[in-house]
């Protein structure tokens, strides 16, 4: 768990894209070590790699958007959080439009293909951010934290006044196992009223009841149901995982949310980066933790960042 990881071989992969509607080819290919995850546009020649990390995200309306010098890929969350999941450190990513493809709107089908692909040791120890200090954010809509913990923990609590969602709330020690048996499969969900009014709007064309929960409003309207009873603050931890894997080293400390989403999800790693003294830095090296003396460049962290939200992110 800590060695750096990369895939063994290429992924190949097509379906839908969430907003365009139309089918998107993407390709996952190995990375050296302290390469971090890349996205390339193929459809756009000469463009440059979007690194995953924080100050890269440019919009979290609906979902996670990276961009860079005019460039962006949107819909990353659940591809990142099944990166992070499965232990995976450094991989390049390209596809032929502006977002990941939703497959069946959760990061299940991501996992088996990096179990299919196999999973690569590296010759190089990872890094990860132990937290010292409480740090958080919050708005009128919710909250985010990340407290001091000897390991890496998340609390998630989520309230809808859907009469099947209301107040949800989840507790766990992050590992492996737990993300693949509890998490990963948990899909994205919306109301029917909601995904009407955006694809009114040249929005979420591609969105269906094979890759979201749908909610009228009284029931589930998907014939299968959910895959758990608490599935709806599941895939919001599922998003979580992906939007705090932006960090690019794995977290010890506990994450602790109420109705957060991408944006506070966002905000809370950059105002972390910029309090230096809230955490530190170590690797693992023959078996010893040890400090990992490294300079960090971080852009400053602004409260009054422009990152748009949508209620629902």
């Amino acid at each position: 768990m800590y060695i750096q990881k990369t895939i063994e071989k290429e992924i190949r992969c097509k379906s839908v894209g969430l907003h365009s509607g139309r089918k998107i080819n993407m390709t996952i290919r190995p990375a050296a070590v302290d390469e971090g995850i890349v996205f390339y546009r193929s459809d756009l020649p000469g463009s440059d790699g979007i690194k995953a990390e924080p100050t890269s995200v440019s919009d979290t309306t609906l979902a996670t958007t990276l961009g860079v010098n005019g460039t962006r890929i949107s819909t990353v969350e659940h591809l990142l959080s099944a990166f992070f999941g499965m232990g995976i450190d450094n991989a390049t990513i390209e596809t032929d439009s502006f977002e990941i493809p939703i497959m069946d709107g959760s990061a299940l089908p991501f996992v088996d293909f990096l179990k299919e692909a196999g999973i690569k040791s590296q010759d190089k120890s990872k890094r990860f951010v132990v937290i010292k200090k409480p740090v958080s954010v919050s708005d009128d809509e919710g909250s985010a934290a990340i407290l001091p913990s000897p390991e890496f923990r998340i609390t998630y609590d989520i309230d809808f006044s859907h009469p099947l969602i209301g107040r949800q709330s989840y507790d766990m020690i992050f590992s492996r196992e737990a993300y693949e048996n509890d998490i990963c499969a948990a899909r994205t969900f919306g109301f029917l009223q909601e995904v009407e009014y955006l694809q009114a709007r040249g929005l979420a064309l591609g969105g269906s009841l094979n890759n979201a929960i749908v909610l009228n409003e009284e029931k589930v309207i998907n014939k299968e149901g959910l895959r758990f009873s608490d599935e709806f603050v599941k895939h919001k931890i599922l998003d979580a995982i992906g939007d705090l894997s932006l960090l690019g080293m794995p977290i010890i400390g506990h994450f602790v949310a109420y109705r957060s989403g991408h944006r506070l999800n966002n905000l809370l790693l950059r105002k972390l980066l910029e309090h230096r003294e809230c955490w530190e830095m170590i690797h693992y090296f023959n078996g010893e933790r040890e400090l990992f003396d490294e300079i960090i460049d971080v852009r400053p962290y602004d409260s009054q960042d422009a990152i748009p939200s949508l209620a629902g992110d």
